[in-house]
């Protein structure tokens, strides 16, 4: 049994409920001879790999559907051993290169350079042409954005890359000017209430209008996460009336408790706290960006107005400084340091102004 985000994603292009110009747009360019390199940016839960999915269908067919998944083992200059799995069928191949760190070049350079040597096999391809599919591509270090560049430039007979990211400020201005640039933007709160209508419908029940607002306010214009809270709500509510209690996933309500921390004393050993949770938030796989941007929130809840906009300058410079560095633990402690010694100068000077006032 499949989750509902599963069992009801587009198959088609024609499927998909919002973005008609652009589904439009996609489906014109899969008609054409001359397919170039795309790069889909926009937020998560927006339907990137969704469109990049039928998309591949209108190029090739149903044969992209028969998917198998590999893990390959690539030596790294140093002899380390890195295994990437692959997700591929007879027209594509999906890769993460980001899983190898900073290796990730490595991967780039040896599977592109394969996939782009061998010629298209399946004699009965509308395209004579392979598909790779890059995820997480602003995540790639830029040994391996210039490796890919290279790529793109010499293979570009045998081979299309599409890449997929969150933002394009992080991809080199010479990848970027090779690719068609396809912005996924996340879909408003009425496209998100006619997805949810729709699922309902293929289930045959009825979605009060109450509880598919209060979904999608919760879901922040993430489809994905819209799709898994409407199948928690509905096993625990069949009938999804009355007044319903979306829960917080645990690393989220973990992280407000972390920022709750970080306001209510301000010490070394409550330092020493916080990083002990750090350290508990990244052995559970919550990637440190996140962790960063979900504490920083919390926190700017909890201060007055004058320190909100340090708070999240100070944020966004260490999330700088993280994506730069290899240990971020050392980031994100930099990071609540700050905070902390901003928090207790102003405190400290608000004291002594309403001390003032009496003398």
């Amino acid at each position: 049994m499949s989750l509902w985000v599963d069992k009801f994603r587009p198959r088609t292009l024609d499927e998909l409920h919002y973005h008609e110009g652009l589904s439009a747009r996609l489906k014109s360019l899969a008609a054409s001879g001359d397919f170039p390199h795309m790069l889909f940016y926009g937020p998560s839960g927006a339907g990137k790999k969704t469109r990049i999915s039928c998309t591949l269908k209108q190029l090739f067919g149903n044969g992209v559907e028969k998917l198998k998944i590999d893990q390959r083992v690539f030596i790294s200059p140093s002899k380390r051993k890195l295994e990437i799995n692959i997700v591929q069928s007879n027209f594509h191949i999906e890769i993460t290169p980001s899983e190898a760190g900073n290796y990730d070049r490595v991967v780039i350079q040896e599977l592109l350079k394969e996939i782009a040597q061998t010629q298209q096999v399946d004699l009965n391809a509308k395209q004579r042409f392979k598909v790779v599919i890059i995820n997480e591509a602003d995540s790639l270090s830029r040994d391996a954005q210039a490796a890919l560049r290279r790529t793109m430039e010499k293979y570009m007979s045998n081979m299309r890359i599409i890449l997929c990211a969150n933002s394009t400020s992080r991809l080199i201005a010479p990848i970027k000017s090779r690719c068609l640039l396809m912005r996924v933007a996340a879909p408003s709160p009425e496209e998100m209430q006619t997805v949810l209508e729709h699922v309902a419908k293929k289930l045959r029940f009825d979605l009060p209008p109450e509880a598919s607002q209060q979904i999608v306010a919760d879901s922040g214009g993430n489809m994905r996460k819209a799709l898994l809270v409407f199948e928690a709500l509905k096993m625990q509510s069949p009938d999804l009336s009355g007044s319903l209690k979306i829960a917080k996933p645990d690393w989220e309500t973990y992280c407000h408790k972390v920022a709750d921390l970080i306001v209510q004393e301000q010490t070394p050993a409550r330092v020493m706290e916080v990083r002990s949770k750090f350290y508990e938030l990244l052995s559970h796989c919550i990637p440190p960006t996140v962790i960063l941007k979900t504490v920083a929130e919390r926190v700017v809840e909890r201060v007055d107005e004058n320190l909100k906009a340090d708070i999240m300058h100070w944020a966004a410079f260490y999330e700088c400084r993280m994506r730069i560095g290899n240990k971020k633990i050392y980031h994100l402690e930099a990071w609540v340091v700050k905070v902390m010694s901003l928090y207790k100068v102003t405190k400290h000077f608000v004291y002594d102004f309403d001390m003032s006032e009496f003398e």
